[in-house]
């Protein structure tokens, strides 16, 4: 199985926080899915790191590195990803949800056909299968 990690997820995994669940841990430890990270994630990463040095202290390029190390594949960004974007949808009645990385995220999981791992309650807002909450 292709597995999509949301930015916390792979932060989490990478640096072996307490804060990953568990069932997130199986699916990333499991030899048989293939783990991918975007470049959207460094992106985000890279955006905090530079706003906020004290509160992400990693840069974009130390996590590619552990990324690397750990044997996590790259997804780049393809068209296809951003115009996927104008078919997502949010469920009626849920919160808002106005994180455009996330976003951008669930429709490259979607279009690649990959699970999207996340623990944002508010990403399973959004009509997608391939959305998997831990």
């Amino acid at each position: 199985m292709k597995v999509l990690l949301d930015t916390h997820i792979l932060l989490w995994a990478l640096s072996n926080d307490l804060r990953l669940p568990e069932k997130a841990r199986k699916l990333i430890e499991n030899e048989n899915n293939e783990i991918y990270y975007s470049i959207i994630s460094l992106w985000e990463v890279e955006i905090k790191h530079l706003m906020h040095p004290d509160a992400m202290s990693v840069s974009a390029e130390q996590i590619a590195e552990y990324c690397v190390q750990s044997g996590f594949q790259k997804l780049s960004i393809e068209e296809n990803h951003i115009y996927a974007l104008a078919d997502l949808m949010r469920e009626r009645n849920v919160q808002p949800h106005k994180d455009p990385f996330d976003r951008i995220l669930i429709c490259q999981a979607s279009t690649e056909n990959m699970i999207f791992v996340t623990h944002d309650a508010l990403i399973g807002g959004y009509s997608e299968p391939c959305i998997l909450t831990v």
